[in-house]
């Protein structure tokens, strides 16, 4: 699938969300936001999911480096981690927020020796924090993070500039640019919802100021 089909698939799954401005999301990093993009419903559907997973190979093929281990981010990456791992045939681990309190306190999950080649697995990236506190542990532990993969991103400004401080690279498999035209082109949002939702892409804390 291209980022097209997947993000018309988002849309046909109603994996998208919409709020008008007096009932919005609050996002873990405190935007305000009219949309949401549950990337975890596709869990719930087989044939996309498994979409999706062949459409991360292809990337990560697309790399044409050696890759070590498939590590998805805690929780909502692990699921398309795993598939993507299967697929390869590559061991599989992942990256906790934070340390466990109790047991071995760990923070990474599985296999990751100093040295390994890995790619991280994401479901969505909005300012990046929580994929980046992932490859901080997996460089900490020794491990080269060759790239970052998510089902989706946002388009943010602050996203790019993250990744850029943190000289890492990152790619999607669709995004809020591809998306938002189609999902007014389908009906699925409408002419006055797609203006603020427009508005909110050029400036995403207009609601949290």
């Amino acid at each position: 699938m291209n980022n097209v089909e997947i993000a018309r698939k988002l849309l046909e799954i109603e994996a998208v969300v919409i709020k008008d401005e007096d009932h919005l999301f609050t996002w873990a990093s405190g935007i305000k936001s009219p949309i949401y993009c549950d990337n975890r419903l596709i869990m719930a559907y087989p044939d996309f999911r498994k979409e999706v997973a062949r459409a991360f190979v292809g990337r990560i093929r697309g790399l044409k480096k050696d890759i070590d281990v498939i590590v998805g981010t805690a929780t909502a990456g692990i699921a398309h981690a795993a598939w993507v791992a299967d697929l390869m045939g590559l061991p599989m681990a992942y990256v906790r927020s934070a340390s466990k309190e109790h047991g071995k306190q760990n923070q990474i999950e599985g296999i990751v020796s100093k040295g390994d080649r890995v790619v991280v697995i994401e479901d969505l990236l909005s300012t990046g924090g929580s994929a980046l506190k992932a490859v901080e542990a997996l460089r900490e532990a020794g491990a080269e993070v060759v790239t970052v993969f998510s089902i989706f991103n946002y388009n943010f400004d602050e996203l790019l500039i993250r990744f850029a401080e943190a000289q890492m690279s990152f790619e999607s498999l669709t995004d809020y640019k591809t998306l938002l035209p189609i999902a007014r082109d389908t009906g699925y949002i409408q002419e006055e919802s797609f203006g603020v939702l427009q508005r909110w892409s050029e400036n995403p804390k207009v609601f949290t100021e």
